[in-house]
């Protein structure tokens, strides 16, 4: 199994790395990141081996307009939305978490695309 690669959308942290990008990554995860709605576009047909986008619904990132760019191209990618607060919605998400729950993430992107550490075991 190759490892999967998930494309994270989320605004640029000034003081440090992601969390996201370093829980996905201890977690297997290849991870792309993309700091802006347009970023995350060109990523997106840069990379054309992705598996899922998370979306963080924060700032410069254009949850609706990013869902679905993808969506319009395929519907295979299921797209994740983080937010911050209770009550944000973006139509075009898969799934929606709290931003502030890392081990849930974690676990619906294992649900999704299965554990890359299985196959590292191996």
């Amino acid at each position: 199994m190759a490892r999967p690669t998930i494309l994270v959308a989320e605004p640029e942290r000034s003081e440090a790395l992601s969390v996201r990008k370093l829980v996905l990554e201890t977690a297997k995860y290849n991870v792309v990141t993309a700091h802006s709605t347009s970023e995350a576009l060109e990523i997106f047909h840069l990379f054309p081996n992705i598996n899922i986008a998370v979306l963080v619904m924060e700032g410069v990132i254009d949850c609706k307009l990013v869902a679905h760019s993808i969506k319009t191209i395929t519907e295979k990618i299921p797209i994740v939305v983080l937010s911050p607060r209770i009550g944000n919605k973006c139509e075009a998400a898969d799934h929606m978490l709290s931003s502030h729950d890392p081990e849930e993430l974690v676990k619906l992107m294992r649900s999704l695309v299965g554990d890359p550490r299985q196959a590292i075991e191996k």
